[in-house]
């Protein structure tokens, strides 16, 4: 509700005025929706960092960097002057000198308290009210659903007796993993295709817990996906550890594209692609 509140707040402020143009997004979950709306920001920020772990949607040249995620460029964002600026609760402390550069907007969108996925749904048709695009919104959401049940069908004529429990991983060290169930992006993704989530955690906010990559071993007939980029993997690959690892022995390890696991409504989207094209290199 304090997203829906503070959405409506900014809409009564402004009003008066023309639909922002002028965007900037502090945080990478609000750089994915704004540009899904078929917006490009004048800076996001971490630039490069975004293109490595985000990947979709792509920035366009133009998108300047905004700094960091915890400290943006305020000598940057002062000479850009936005009509908007989008942040998360990280910056909640730097709210007020943001303020002064232009009208702020945090969006709270990972919390133990809602769905992560509706409210990133919920998030982009406002951020569609107050940029002028609800109609783009709702044909993008729509064309998502198509997406979907096509990948539904997919699967089903893929494994005609039913696909495997998908288990979602990032690797984060060679020795530790971080993985995904309930109420994080890639669950959501996982159970929009129809599939049964097969990572057994509990989880906080984001959806996510890290475990040793020996716990992996408790995967039975599990499927696991790796998000790329796979670099902090490392020797890990090929040690004896992961080789006898149930689901690589079996052949239901696969690696998945870039794509952000605390994004926007289109991440689904995205994460969903990279299930599909994982589980079809496996066998039926």
């Amino acid at each position: 509700m304090r997203v829906w509140w503070m959405l409506g707040l900014l809409m009564v402020s402004l009003a008066a005025q023309a639909v922002p143009q002028r965007i900037v997004a502090l945080s990478w979950d609000a750089a994915e929706q704004v540009l899904a709306l078929g917006v490009t920001p004048l800076a996001v920020a971490d630039r490069a960092d975004y293109q490595r772990w985000v990947a979709r949607p792509a920035l366009p040249p133009s998108v300047q960097d905004a700094g960091s995620r915890l400290e943006p460029n305020l000598e940057l964002l002062a000479r850009l002057k936005p009509d908007l600026i989008l942040i998360d609760g990280a910056l909640a402390d730097l709210q007020p000198r943001l303020a002064h550069l232009g009208p702020v907007l945090s969006l709270q969108a990972f919390s133990v308290d809602h769905d992560n996925a509706a409210m990133a749904r919920q998030i982009y048709l406002q951020l569609a009210t107050v940029l002028g695009r609800t109609a783009y919104a709702q044909q993008q959401l729509r064309r998502q659903q198509t997406q979907l049940a096509q990948w539904r069908v997919r699967l089903a004529a893929r494994y005609p007796a039913g696909a495997p429990a998908v288990c979602v991983i990032r690797v984060g060290s060679p020795s530790a993993v971080w993985l995904y169930g309930r109420n994080s992006m890639p669950q959501a993704a996982i159970q929009a295709l129809g599939l049964r989530p097969g990572c057994p955690v509990e989880t906080g906010a984001w959806g996510v817990a890290q475990r040793r990559v020996s716990d992996l071993a408790r995967l039975s007939g599990t499927a696991v996906l790796a998000i790329a980029p796979l670099a902090p993997g490392g020797a890990l690959w090929h040690s004896p550890l992961w080789q006898a690892m149930p689901f690589v022995r079996e052949g239901r390890f696969a690696a998945m594209r870039p794509s952000w696991t605390y994004g926007g409504v289109f991440s689904l989207l995205y994460l969903a692609e990279g299930v599909v094209q994982g589980l079809e290199t496996m066998g039926g």
